[in-house]
């Protein structure tokens, strides 16, 4: 007696075992079981401004991806090609930017991969001088000394804009500066002149005056991109749709909502209302999938960086995406 019951009870021991098993098995292969089961970090690259600083202050996205087991650190840089360093060099995991950047990150052998982005926002970066300076256009700029920080989306700004004004690159005297120390070179007087982008553009306007030779405006498109490493990319597919599902969600609240989104950024960012809300109505909003379209505007820039020796080598943009073969 004593015997048959230790086999009925040995055999419901292996029953159950092999049922766990066997459901265990069923709900890994059901849609979202990977994404449910996942657990980590998602680390963030941002810069103050923008719609992810809106987003993290909004707390949205923590929010939807604790359902799935993912926590969200954000990481603050100042400007996007350091912001790539951090990506290449596995520090953060996604990030936004602007056009050139990531050119200057995949010419350099950065294993990133574009995402999604922003519609085009020409307006929202400029060829600034001081209020006192005699210069009024851009072919004035010959021979006289131009800030930029390196590698950023003013970058290209600059090149075109010299280009409409009948100017070479090499006929400007350029000085690679981070926001910071430009804007201290601008109002000291050892720059003429300063390509940049908002807020820092808008700040120089309000708070010191500064003059626009000329904006984006019919000369470049201004996108900003949001990009994440490649291992991430292939490891959490999922991850990266929920986040730039809630981008655009943020970037559809902002666009209704520019006072409300201007005071956040505000106070994230440090700067007066008057200054926030003057560029965040040059910003534009809509976050999508990233296209060939804007692929193929990128791949112009690229060639133009190439050619003027800015970047080492010629480079395929859309190796940089998810479907390229590497």
């Amino acid at each position: 007696m004593t015997i048959s019951n230790e086999k009925r009870n040995a055999k419901r021991r292996t029953l159950s075992l092999l049922s766990a098993t066997a459901a265990g098995v069923l709900a890994s292969t059901l849609p979202g079981f990977a994404l449910a089961q996942s657990k980590g970090t998602l680390r963030i690259g941002f810069q103050k401004y923008g719609t992810l600083t809106i987003l993290k202050a909004r707390g949205t996205l923590e929010k939807r991806l604790a359902a799935h087991g993912v926590d969200v650190k954000w990481v603050e840089f100042p400007a996007g090609p350091v912001l790539l360093e951090g990506l290449n060099v596995g520090s953060i995991d996604f990030g936004t930017v602007g056009e050139a950047p990531p050119i200057f990150a995949q010419a350099a052998g950065a294993n990133l991969v574009y995402v999604a982005n922003e519609p085009p926002a020409p307006s929202s970066e400029a060829i600034i001088v001081p209020k006192t300076s005699t210069l009024k256009t851009v072919a004035e700029l010959k021979g006289k000394k131009v800030a930029l920080n390196k590698g950023s989306n003013v970058h290209y700004l600059l090149v075109k804009a010299l280009e409409r004004a009948g100017l070479q690159y090499k006929d400007i005297e350029t000085v690679y500066l981070a926001p910071a120390d430009a804007r201290a070179a601008f109002e000291r007087g050892s720059v003429d002149a300063w390509v940049i982008w908002d807020p820092f553009f808008a700040a120089a306007e309000k708070q010191l005056g500064a003059r626009i030779l000329t904006d984006g405006k019919g000369i470049v498109s201004n996108h900003q991109f949001f990009l994440a490493s490649r291992p991430y990319a292939e490891k959490s597919p999922d991850i990266l749709k929920i986040v730039t599902e809630e981008l655009d969600s943020t970037d559809a609240w902002a666009k209704n909502n520019l006072k409300e989104a201007a005071a956040i950024l505000a106070t994230q960012i440090g700067l007066e209302p008057a200054v926030v809300e003057l560029a965040a109505a040059r910003y534009s909003y809509g976050v999508k999938p990233v296209s060939d379209a804007v692929l193929n505007e990128q791949q112009k820039i690229a060639d133009v960086f190439a050619n003027l020796k800015l970047i080492p080598k010629k480079i395929k943009v859309k190796d940089a995406t998810l479907a390229a073969k590497l």
